[in-house]
């Protein structure tokens, strides 16, 4: 457990991951300017530039005060991470207007990235909490916008590739979440803010 907590702390394992997101990232972003340049669908490109954040975000993220040790938080973290960057364009579409769910779910992710700011991380830190903007309708509003953003792409792009990814990432994400507040809660300030803001993910519902 040492071992492992002090390798989470230290600058090897930040490179690690800074490096296997820039390449899975340029995988995807390619990807998608060259969807984009074939089809002409601007949801190509607003996904890339929501993705691209995101990937920038974690780059410049603060350092936190405490971070999780649990392998299985790891685990979670980078599979729920770094899966929607194996996404794809598609020929087939089961809904082609679900573009327009994928420019919503977009657009809360950028608003989520822009309300936590540097405070954003891959795994479950102590940081300074965040209860402005879209954290006082949710408390994972990034998580919401993933959950939206994504079943938008599948249902544009719908292959039996990004529909293994869309499920498995829905189920490490949830898995994740449930993980995270449990390492989250034993900070009062959190549990405070549990219950001001009482959904996760969708209000009236989870």
């Amino acid at each position: 457990m040492d071992t492992l907590a002090t390798f989470c702390h230290s600058r090897h394992a930040s490179l690690l991951t800074s490096i296997a997101m820039a390449c899975l990232w340029a995988f995807f972003a390619s990807a998608h300017v060259v969807g984009y340049l074939h089809s002409g669908d601007w949801s190509y490109l607003l996904f890339c530039v929501a993705e691209t954040l995101a990937a920038l975000f974690f780059i410049v993220r603060s350092a936190p005060v405490s971070v999780s040790t649990d392998a299985g938080d790891w685990l979670l973290a980078i599979g729920a991470t770094f899966a929607p960057f194996l996404f794809a364009p598609a020929d087939m579409a089961i809904w082609p207007g679900a573009r327009y769910l994928l420019a919503v779910g977009s657009l809360l992710q950028i608003a989520g990235l822009l309300s936590l700011n540097r405070s954003f991380g891959l795994v479950a830190a102590q940081r300074e909490i965040k209860t402005g903007g879209v954290y006082r309708v949710v408390r994972h509003p990034l998580y919401a916008s993933y959950l939206i953003s994504l079943s938008g792409y599948l249902l544009a792009n719908t292959s039996l590739a990004n529909t293994i990814i869309y499920v498995a990432t829905m189920t490490m994400m949830v898995m994740r979440l449930l993980r995270e507040e449990r390492f989250l809660s034993t900070d009062v300030r959190y549990r405070v803010y549990m219950r001001q803001v009482k959904y996760r993910l969708l209000p009236f519902i989870f």
